[in-house]
C-alpha cells in the first residue's frame, strides 16, 4: 500500500518538485507551516520545546540529587549521604553486669525503584506504569522505597555479631520526568504515545491524580555570616542587645542549622542554636575553648589580629575573657566534659559515651555544621565576632536579611531529601522506643536471637511513603526538628492548567514564606534594586501576597550541582594570598577570603580585587580550575558599609543569570551577592570605559516569561504590566493538548483560539502557539450609545455567531460506590453499577443510562437527570446518581477505575461533563494591556458602525479607558496589528525595542501608508443606526483580546424564597447552597430612609422572615404544642397546659360573653374559623405589637424585624427562667 502523500513532513521541508517549487518551506512570519509540521511529526530524537526544559531544569535536577547517581560527589545521592549524617543508634539490655548486651543499628543503603504495577497483578504485560495512568485513575505516582538494615549484637564480653536486612518503606511519590519516572529521557513523539503532550516538561508530583509542585522558598544564604540589628534581640534575657551575627550553615545531605552569635552589653557572647525547636544559649568561649583547646592569648590574637591600638576591641575581648574565667573551665577538656554533662539528656546519645564524647558530638551535630575540621570552624566562629564587633563599633553597617544579596533558594528535591531524612531519623527513634517498651514490660527476647530484631522492625511503622503523600498532597510539614524553616504549611501547591500561562509561572514562581505573609510591616514586600535580573520587577499579584510572591526573570538559573573547587585555594595563594596558618596577621591591612563559609587565607584590599579580576577572567574563558557558576564576592573597604573581604561561593541553590563580560566579550554568570559590586550596562550604548564590568544579553532579561509576552509592555504604565500578568492566567485558553488524557476537577477551554498578530520574540521561542489563549479582535476606540461606560465593552453579535471567544468549561464527576448510602462496611462490595430489573423499559432513565448502570457518552443532560445507575444486593433496588448542577452539560468522558492491582469489581467512575459557554452579556474580557471590562451588550451587525472599506468592528471600547491608565502599549499593539493584517506578517512587539529616536509610530505608520490607510491608524467611520458619517475619525486596528474565566453564570445569586435556617427561620447563606445575600442593618437603614415601607414588608418579611407557628387560643402560649394519637383522626394537636389541666374545658374566647381577657399581646387572626384550642398563625411583623413587644426586649440584640419564629425562640428562652409569655388570638 502506497502511504499518503504528506506535504508538512519533514522529508518535504526540503525536497523540491519538478517544477522547482520547494513544498512546505515555511516562509511566513507566523511560522505557521513549522508548526503544523513539528505538530503533526514531533521530533523523535529531542523535546519538542527546548527552552521549556530549561525553565524546569531546577525542580528535576533537585530531585535527581536525591538519588544514586555518577553526576553526584562520590557517586552517592542525597539520601544516602542523610543516613551517614544520621549515623547509628545504640540500646542496652542492662542485664548482668553494667549495661548488658548492646545493640547498634543503621540504616547502610537506600534504593528507589521505578513506577511499576504491584505483584498481585498478574495479568498486565506493561509492568511500567506512567503518568498519565496515574492521573486518569486519580491515584499517586509512586515507586517503591526500600532500606539495608544493618545490626551489630555485641554481647557484655565484646563478641559482636553482624545482622543485615531489606526493608520496605512503602510507596513514596516521585517527580514526573525525573530519573525515577518511565517518561525520563523520552522524546516528543514517545510522549505523546505515553499520553503526555509534547511539550510535557515534568517537574511535579501527582497525588491522588492531582499535579502538585513544591514550590520554590527563599531562604537566607548559605555559609554567610549576616550581621544583622534586631531589637527583638534584646528581650531575649538580661544583657543581651540587639546586635547578632547569624549564619545558615548547610550539610552536604542538605539539611541546614542557623547559629547566631549574640553580643551582650557586659562585652561578652553566646552561640544560640536550635535543637528539635528548643533554642539553647551557649558562652561563646565555652565552645571556641572545646574546640581546639585554645588558650586566652590564641582567642585574643585570633580576635585582636594586631590592632592593639583599637581599644574599643581590646576592651571587648579582654571582658570575654574575663568572663570565662567565672566558669573555672580553663582547658578544652574541661570544656567538653561540661558541655556534655548538660547536653546528655537533651542530645539523647548512647550511655556507654562518657561527657567529652557526648561535648564532641554536640559540637559536630550543631555548631557550624558544614565544616567538619574543628579548627575551621574556631577561625571561623573569630572570624564572626570580629564581625559583630565591627557592627556594634559602627565600622560597618548592618546587613540587610531582605536583600537578594544574602538570599538562594529551597529547592523542591533537597526539601523533599530533608524530610525523608528526619523520618528515617524517626522510624530508628521509633525501634529504640518499641525495644525499651519490651524490656520494661519484659517481653524482650534475648538480643543474640536475630529473630528478635525483625520483629521489632515488623512491629514500628515504616511507611514513610504514606508520610510524603500526605506532605504533598496537603502542603503541611510534620516535623519534630522544624528542618530549620521558619513555617510548617503552605509547601506545596496545585499546578492548575487553567491555561498555560499559569501552569508555566507555577514552575517559576518563588515565595518569601508564609511567616512574612503575617507580618504587619511592608519591608519584606519593597522591591530592592539588588534584585535586578533575578526577580521579575512587575509579575507580583496585587493584593495580599503582593511582593512576597515573586517570579523568577527568564534567564535567571539555579545552581543544582555540585562545583569541584578544590584546586583555588592553592591557586589563589600561588597568586598573592596570604596562607590561612600565618603566623601573624595585620587585621587593619587585610582583609578574610573565604570559599563556601570556611576562610582560606588573607589579602590586601587591593590584593584582594586583583585576585577576584583573575578568577572572573579565568571562569569565563573556561579554565577547568574555575568553575563559570562560582561566584566572586569582593566587597570593598567602605566606610560604614558592608564588612570587607573576597567570598566565594560554589554550593548549589544560588541564583546566577548569564551576562557578557566585557573585558574579553564572553558569556559570565553573575550571582546575587556580586552583581551590587559590578557595573552591568543594559544596553552597549550606555558601557562607560572603566567603569562598567559587564553588559546584559538583552534589557528583556528583567522580565519573567509571562511579563515578556505582554506587547510594547514598556509603553505601559507600571500597574497596567502587573495587572496583564495576573489576567493573563485568568484567560480562557488551551490547557493543553491532550484533553482527552486530563481528568482536571475543572478545565477552560477557547474553542476558537488564534496565534496572535503581534507578539514578542519569546512567543516563539517558548512555543506558546501550541497553546493559543485569545483572539484577534478589530477594535474600534469610540463612545457609542453609552453601553461601554466603565470599562464594558460591546461585541458585535456577528463576530459572535462566528465563534468569537466561544469556550466550553469542562468538569469532573467522580462516583464512589463505597461512599454512596447503603454501602456495606464489609471488604465484599454490596453495591453495583447496573440497572435493575426494577426500572421499566420505557422510563425516561434508560435515555441517559444505559444497561451496565454507565452514563451514555454524548447525552445532554440537565439538573436532576440521571447519570449513573447502581443496585443494592439486599433490596435489589435501583438508585440513581444525579447530576447537580444548574446548567445544561454533555457526558463527554466516562473512565472505570478500577483498583491498583486490578482484582476488584468496579466502584468508581469519572465523568467528564462538557459544558458550553459562548459569550454572555456579563462575561468578561481583556486586552493584554490590563484594559479588562465586561461585555454590556451584543449589537446586530447592521447597528455597529462601518469604515469607508466595509470593516466593521468586533469589539468597541471607550476612550475613556486610555487617559488615565496611560496604557499607550494598547494604541502601538492597535497599529502594529493592523498593518500585519493588511502585510500577511507578524509584527515583533518585545519591549525596549523602540526609542525617541526611532518611535513606533513611524515605523508602523509607514507600513499602514504603503496599504492604503492613514498613518496614524484613523479612519473615517459611519453611524451603523443613522448611516452618517461621524464627524471625528475613529481608531479603528486590531488588538489580541483575552477571555477571562470570571463568567457571570458562574457568579450570579437570585433567590425568591429557599432554604431556611432551623432555628431563625432565616435564608442560609451561600451561592451553591440557593441561599440569600445579607441585607443588613445598614442596608435597612438605607430603605428606611427612603420610605419603601412595602420593599421593607416584601422582601423581608414575606420573602425572608415569613414563618408560622401553633398558638393556644385558651392561654395564648407560644411553646406547648403536643400531639396525641385520635381514633380514626389519627395525630391530633392539643395545648400541653390547658388540657393538661382540664381537658374537657372550652377555651375562652377573647372579649367574649363571661369571657376574660388575660394580659396579653394582641395577635388579631383575620377569618379563621375555631377548630380547636391550637391555631397556626403568621405575624405579619411590622404590625403587630407582638413585634414592639419583641423590639422593646431584644433592642440589644439589634433585631428590627423579628419573625413569630425569633419571638418563639424567646418565649423558649423565658420560660426556661421561669417568666411566662402570653399571646392573646382574636
Amino acid at each position: 500500500m502506497v502511504a499518503a502523500f504528506d506535504p508538512l513532513s519533514p522529508a518535504q521541508a526540503s525536497s523540491s518538485t519538478s517544477s522547482g517549487l520547494v513544498v512546505g518551506k515555511d516562509k511566513s512570519t507566523f511560522r505557521t507551516l513549522t508548526r503544523e509540521r513539528q505538530f503533526r511529526h514531533p521530533p523523535a530524537n529531542l523535546s519538542d520545546v527546548p527552552a521549556l526544559d530549561e525553565l524546569v531544569k531546577p525542580h528535576l535536577e533537585s530531585f535527581n540529587a536525591l538519588i544514586e547517581d555518577d553526576g553526584v560527589e562520590g557517586g552517592k545521592g542525597l539520601l544516602q549521604l542523610g543516613v551517614e549524617d544520621i549515623g547509628e543508634k545504640v540500646v542496652f539490655d542492662g542485664k548482668g553486669d553494667g549495661l548488658g548486651t548492646k545493640i547498634s543499628y543503621r540504616i547502610t543503603k537506600v534504593a528507589l525503584g521505578k513506577p511499576l504495577v504491584p505483584e498481585k497483578d498478574k495479568l498486565a504485560r506493561e509492568r511500567k506504569i506512567f503518568p498519565s495512568e496515574a492521573r486518569e485513575r486519580l491515584t499517586t505516582y509512586r515507586s517503591r522505597l526500600t532500606v539495608g538494615m544493618q545490626w551489630t549484637v555485641t554481647d557484655p564480653s565484646g563478641e559482636s555479631t553482624n545482622y543485615e536486612e531489606i526493608k520496605e518503606c512503602g510507596l513514596l511519590p516521585v517527580m514526573v520526568r525525573s530519573m525515577r519516572c518511565n517518561l525520563q529521557g523520552l522524546p516528543a513523539t514517545e510522549l505523546i504515545k505515553h499520553g503526555e503532550e509534547s511539550t510535557s516538561f515534568g517537574g511535579y508530583f501527582i497525588v491522588n491524580g492531582n499535579e502538585k509542585i513544591i514550590r520554590y522558598l527563599i531562604l537566607p544564604r548559605r555559609h554567610n555570616p549576616l550581621n544583622i540589628y534586631r531589637p527583638s534581640f534584646a528581650k531575649r534575657g538580661v544583657s543581651y542587645t540587639p546586635y547578632g551575627c547569624q549564619i545558615r550553615c548547610v550539610r552536604p545531605d542538605q539539611s541546614a542549622c542557623t547559629n547566631t552569635i549574640h553580643y551582650l552589653s557586659n562585652g561578652g557572647a553566646t552561640l544560640r542554636f536550635a535543637w528539635r525547636k528548643v533554642e539553647y544559649m551557649i558562652p561563646l568561649m565555652l565552645i571556641l575553648k572545646a574546640l581546639v583547646n585554645a588558650s586566652d592569648k590564641e582567642v585574643f590574637e585570633g580576635l585582636i589580629q594586631g590592632e592593639y591600638d583599637n581599644t574599643f576591641l581590646t576592651d571587648r575581648v579582654e571582658l570575654l575573657l574575663r568572663g570565662q574565667k567565672t566558669w573555672g573551665l580553663h582547658t578544652g577538656e574541661q570544656c567538653l566534659d561540661y558541655l556534655g554533662d548538660k547536653f546528655r539528656v537533651v542530645l539523647n546519645c548512647p550511655e556507654d559515651w562518657d561527657n567529652r564524647m557526648v561535648g564532641h558530638f554536640l559540637l559536630h551535630k550543631v555548631v557550624l555544621v558544614h565544616l567538619p575540621n574543628p579548627r575551621d570552624k574556631f577561625r571561623m566562629l573569630i572570624f564572626m565576632l570580629r564581625k559583630l564587633y565591627s557592627l556594634v563599633s559602627g565600622a560597618t553597617c548592618a546587613d540587610n536579611p531582605d536583600s537578594p544579596q544574602h538570599h538562594e533558594v529551597l529547592l523542591p528535591g533537597f526539601l523533599y531529601g530533608m524530610i525523608i531524612k528526619e523520618r528515617f531519623d524517626d522510624c530508628l527513634g521509633a525501634v529504640k522506643a518499641q525495644i525499651l517498651q519490651d524490656l520494661k514490660t519484659n517481653r524482650a527476647k534475648s538480643f543474640s536471637d536475630p529473630k528478635y530484631f525483625s520483629s521489632v522492625l515488623t512491629k514500628t511503622n515504616w511507611d514513610i511513603g504514606s508520610k510524603l503523600s500526605y506532605f504533598i498532597a496537603t502542603g503541611n510539614l510534620v516535623s519534630p526538628t522544624g528542618l530549620d524553616l521558619q513555617q510548617t504549611s503552605g509547601y506545596t501547591i496545585v499546578a492548575e492548567k487553567l491555561n498555560f500561562y499559569r501552569y508555566l509561572s507555577h514552575f517559576r514562581c518563588i515565595h518569601r514564606g508564609a511567616f512574612f505573609a503575617e507580618l504587619k510591616t511592608t519591608t519584606v514586600r519593597k522591591l530592592l534594586p539588588e534584585s535586578w535580573g533575578f526577580l521579575c520587577p512587575v509579575h507580583t499579584p496585587d493584593g495580599s501576597p503582593c511582593g512576597l510572591l515573586n517570579h523568577l526573570s527568564h534567564t535567571c538559573k539555579i545552581v543544582t550541582s555540585v562545583l569541584d573547587t578544590s584546586h583555588i585555594p592553592a591557586l589563589l595563594s600561588a597568586h598573592g594570598m596570604t596562607q590561612i596558618f600565618a603566623s601573624s596577621i595585620d587585621g587593619r591591612r587585610m582583609v578574610c577570603v573565604m570559599l563556601d563559609g570556611r576562610v582560606i587565607g588573607y589579602a590586601s584590599p587591593q590584593k584582594s580585587k586583583q585576585l577576584a579580576n583573575l578568577l572572573r577572567r579565568l571562569k569565563t574563558e573556561g579554565n577547568a580550575k574555575v568553575p563559570l557558576d562560582v561566584e566572586i564576592g569582593y566587597v570593598p573597604v567602605t566606610k560604614g558599609g558592608q564588612y570587607p573581604g573576597l567570598y566565594l561561593f560554589s554550593d548549589r541553590s544560588r541564583m546566577m543569570r548569564p551576562v557578557t563580560y566585557l573585558e574579553n566579550g564572553k558569556i559570565d554568570h553573575l550571582g546575587t551577592f556580586e552583581q551590587v559590586y559590578m557595573d552591568v550596562a543594559i544596553t552597549k550604548q550606555e558601557i562607560e570605559k572603566g567603569v562598567s564590568t559587564h553588559v546584559e544579553l538583552d534589557p528583556t532579561s528583567m522580565l519573567s516569561v509571562i511579563a515578556n509576552l505582554t506587547p510594547f509592555s514598556d509603553f505601559n504604565q507600571s500597574p497596567r504590566n502587573m495587572y496583564q500578568c495576573q489576567m493573563g492566567k485568568q484567560s480562557m485558553g488551551t490547557p493543553s493538548t491532550a484533553l482527552n488524557k486530563r481528568t482536571d476537577n475543572k478545565m477552560y477551554r477557547l474553542q476558537s483560539g488564534q496565534t496572535p498578530v503581534v507578539r514578542p520574540d519569546l512567543h516563539n521561542h517558548y512555543g506558546f502557539d501550541n497553546f493559543p489563549n485569545g483572539m484577534n479582535a478589530i477594535v474600534a476606540v469610540i463612545s457609542y450609545t453609552g453601553y461601554d461606560m466603565e470599562d464594558a465593552m460591546i461585541l458585535n453579535k456577528s463576530a459572535h455567531e462566528r465563534g468569537f471567544g466561544y469556550g466550553t468549561v469542562y468538569k469532573s464527576d467522580i462516583f464512589d460506590l463505597k461512599d454512596a448510602p447503603g454501602a456495606g462496611r464489609t471488604t465484599k462490595p454490596t453495591l453495583h453499577f447496573g440497572m435493575g430489573r426494577d426500572v421499566r423499559d420505557d422510563s425516561d432513565a434508560r435515555n441517559f443510562v444505559s444497561r451496565d448502570g454507565l452514563p451514555i457518552v454524548g447525552t445532554r443532560i440537565k439538573s436532576g437527570d440521571p447519570i449513573c445507575a447502581y443496585t443494592e444486593d439486599t433490596t435489589g433496588r435501583t438508585k440513581f446518581h444525579k447530576y447537580k448542577g444548574d446548567e445544561v452539560a454533555f457526558i463527554d468522558e466516562v473512565r472505570l477505575l478500577g483498583s491498583d492491582a486490578g482484582d476488584t469489581e468496579l466502584q468508581k467512575i469519572h465523568i467528564k461533563l462538557r459544558i458550553p459557554r459562548s459569550p454572555v452579556i456579563g462575561d468578561k474580557f481583556s486586552s493584554r494591556h490590563g484594559q479588562k471590562g465586561v461585555c454590556s451588550q451584543k449589537f446586530p451587525a447592521i447597528d455597529m458602525p462601518f469604515s469607508e472599506s466595509g470593516m466593521q468592528p468586533d469589539v468597541i471600547i471607550n476612550p475613556h479607558a486610555f487617559p488615565s491608565r496611560m496604557t499607550i502599549g494598547m494604541f502601538v499593539e492597535s497599529l502594529a496589528g493592523k498593518a500585519g493584517a493588511l502585510h500577511g506578517i507578524a509584527q515583533d512587539a518585545t519591549p525596549f525595542k523602540f526609542s525617541d529616536a526611532d518611535r513606533p509610530v513611524d515605523y508602523f505608520g509607514e507600513q499602514l501608508r504603503a496599504a492604503g490607510y492613514n498613518y496614524y491608524g484613523n479612519e473615517p467611520m459611519y453611524s451603523g443606526i443613522t448611516g452618517e458619517e461621524f464627524h471625528a475619525d475613529i481608531y479603528l486596528g486590531l488588538v489580541y483580546y483575552q477571555r477571562l474565566r470570571h463568567m457571570v453564570n458562574d457568579k450570579f445569586q437570585v433567590r425568591t424564597t429557599g432554604p431556611v435556617d432551623p432555628l431563625t427561620r432565616q435564608p442560609v447563606k451561600g451561592r451553591k447552597r440557593a441561599g440569600g445575600i445579607r441585607f443588613g442593618e445598614m442596608e435597612r437603614d438605607a430603605l428606611i430612609a427612603h420610605g419603601t415601607s412595602f420593599l421593607l414588608q416584601d422582601r423581608l418579611m414575606n420573602c425572608s422572615d415569613y414563618s408560622t407557628a401553633w398558638v393556644c387560643r385558651s392561654c395564648g402560649s407560644l411553646v406547648s404544642l403536643g400531639f396525641e394519637e385520635v381514633s380514626g383522626e389519627g395525630m391530633k394537636e392539643y395545648c400541653r397546659i390547658c388540657d393538661a389541666h382540664n381537658p374537657a374545658q372550652t377555651p375562652s374566647v377573647v372579649g367574649g360573653a363571661g369571657g376574660k381577657k388575660d394580659k396579653g399581646v394582641g395577635v388579631v387572626m383575620k377569618g379563621g374559623e375555631k377548630k380547636g384550642s391550637m391555631d397556626v398563625v403568621a405575624v405579619p411583623c411590622e404590625f403587630s405589637d407582638c413585634l414592639v413587644f419583641c423590639r422593646i426586649l431584644l433592642t440589644a440584640a439589634g433585631f428590627a424585624f423579628v419573625s413569630i419564629d425569633v419571638f418563639r425562640y424567646l418565649c423558649a428562652e423565658m420560660a426556661c427562667m421561669g417568666i411566662r409569655l402570653n399571646v392573646t388570638v382574636t
